[in-house]
């Protein structure tokens, strides 16, 4: 009577726990993979649609929303369990200052971290790509770059256009302090006038990201998973 009473506490235990993972990747694009052979547990968050600031977007808007994404990630930094980080991205970018409070967030995590770049990464989804201690894209996958851009009314006067260059410099750092690419090459491909019909910066894709030295090399999940399995010890 006891075992059977045991079998089933441990039955809706279990139940509970995936309806649980089941409910974190519905609302948040999370969950954890387990290895059992390797005896490892990495965290799987997703940067998908645009990067969602203080203001609310549509519901019929794919979002990534920061106040979501900031707590699991102290959660991740504080918790013994998870051995590393494996961040999804396709991105079209969104709100400056809550992309880079992600980004932040992901270079200051002292576990083993990897991005992988699907589809885009575009915008503020650069530095994300870039905060990762290791990052990888497929061949399809493209980033945008391009300068600040601001929405509703904007004063012309010069203290508005310092305080892009400001922004802008902020974005332009981060990127240069977490990848290989020079800060007057990843500048000038900001300010590119010859790629987009309406707007000014570059549109690099798969390998040429490589090239540039944004990111680390072409890859998909298989290898991402490895190379975050070789950061853990958990080979």
């Amino acid at each position: 009577m006891e075992k059977n009473t045991e079998k089933i506490g441990k039955e809706k235990e279990q139940k509970e726990k995936e309806e649980l993972d089941d409910g974190k990747i519905r609302e948040y694009g999370q969950t954890t993979l387990v290895n059992e052979a390797r005896k490892s547990k990495i965290h799987l968050l997703s940067i998908i649609g645009e990067i969602e600031g203080h203001e609310c977007l549509p519901q019929h808007n794919k979002t990534t929303k920061y106040e979501h994404v900031l707590p699991q990630l102290a959660a991740i930094e504080d918790s013994a369990d998870i051995d590393g980080l494996l961040i999804l991205i396709n991105t079209v970018g969104g709100d400056v200052e809550a992309g880079l409070a992600i980004a932040e967030m992901i270079a200051s995590l002292s576990k083993p971290t990897v991005s992988l770049v699907l589809g885009g990464s575009h915008s503020i989804g650069v530095p994300l790509a870039t905060s990762a201690k290791y990052s990888y894209v497929v061949p399809s996958a493209t980033m945008i770059i391009h300068p600040v851009r601001m929405n509703g009314t904007v004063i012309g006067v010069t203290q508005t256009y310092e305080y892009f260059e400001k922004i802008q410099e902020r974005i332009l750092n981060f990127v240069v302090s977490h990848s290989k690419i020079d800060k007057d090459d990843l500048k000038a491909l900001m300010l590119n006038t010859g790629q987009l019909a309406k707007d000014v910066g570059s549109i690099l894709i798969g390998a040429e990201t490589v090239e540039k030295g944004i990111i680390d090399e072409v890859g998909g999940i298989k290898e991402a998973l490895a190379k975050l399995y070789e950061m853990a010890g958990r080979e």
